[in-house]
């Protein structure tokens, strides 16, 4: 990973100040386990000398009298890639890898986003929730929190693009930072619709071109008094779509169920969007190992 933010490793290993550093690789790996297990810093730590996988993981030998990482030495790392924001070089650097082994289809991006809890609790220093998270009401809850929006490759459902907002910033207002340069149709929900009309999209040359596939915000329903050719090629149109689009359920799927990332760990978006780039990194790499796993059988 190269750039003016990133910082090498002989950087990270000669700071003088505070406990000895560890090598950048070993931090990595071990800020990798703590998204992939959902864990605090301590539970990480204490993890690593309970589990001899995550030893093996890190390549640390307890026979050496070797110790892992501890807590503190953990913050001090997460913030030094949150200062330089490389997670997101991260991000770009595995979705540069799956573009140039053919893992990317071009032309066409499903848009979708998701609400990520945060806590509503007072009960803290300030005595108020956090100053960068708000609430939304979706259906007839609401909610508090960050909003999560994701643009995924429509022909693989590999992620390429991704934002994080709070909960109450409007969809379709972040549909033009994740639709790629060479995409020529959008799939999305029935949240998204009525987004070709809007005046960015009408005042950009690439985005006015692209065909915009939206899920009807009220499909016909079949009952006696609704049926007929039309409603059944209705319906059938809103199938395809969705088959397409539901392929960025998936990502979901795995960024909250399989990571366990349904509530922010961090107070403020810069954090949490730090943590993000390094759980959608690790999406794509979950997803391309099953796919490669599926393809030796």
């Amino acid at each position: 990973m190269n750039g003016q933010q990133s910082f090498s490793d002989m950087e990270y290993a000669n700071r003088k100040r505070g406990r000895p550093t560890r090598g950048a690789e070993t931090m990595l790996r071990m800020y990798l386990l703590q998204n992939w297990f959902n864990l605090s810093d301590e539970g990480v730590e204490d993890a690593i000398y309970d589990s001899y996988a995550f030893r093996k993981f890190m390549g640390i030998n307890f026979l050496n009298e070797e110790q892992a990482p501890d807590a503190t030495t953990l913050c001090k790392f997460r913030k030094l890639l949150n200062d330089n924001g490389i997670t997101k070089l991260f991000f770009d650097s595995v979705t540069s890898f799956l573009d140039r082994h053919g893992k990317l289809m071009h032309g066409g991006t499903i848009v979708d986003a998701t609400i990520i809890d945060a806590p509503s609790s007072t009960k803290n220093a300030e005595k108020q929730r956090d100053p960068e998270m708000h609430q939304v009401k979706k259906g007839n809850q609401w909610y508090f929190g960050e909003r999560l929006h994701t643009g995924v490759d429509a022909g693989t459902g590999y992620i390429h693009s991704m934002e994080v907002t709070a909960a109450n910033v409007n969809e379709r207002d972040i549909v033009p930072a994740l639709i790629r340069e060479d995409d020529e149709v959008v799939y999305g929900d029935a949240g998204y619709t009525g987004i070709e009309k809007r005046e960015e999209i009408h005042a950009d040359p690439h985005l006015s071109s692209i065909q915009y596939h939206m899920n009807s915000k009220k499909p016909y329903r079949k009952n006696k008094w609704n049926d007929g050719p039309g409603v059944w090629w209705f319906r059938y149109m809103e199938y395809q779509k969705s088959r397409v689009r539901s392929k960025v359920e998936y990502v979901f799927f795995v960024i909250k169920r399989v990571f366990g990332y349904r509530k922010v760990r961090y107070r403020g978006l810069t954090k949490n969007r730090t943590q993000a780039h390094m759980l959608c990194a690790s999406a794509n790499l979950y997803m391309l190992a099953q796919a490669e796993r599926c393809r030796g059988y």
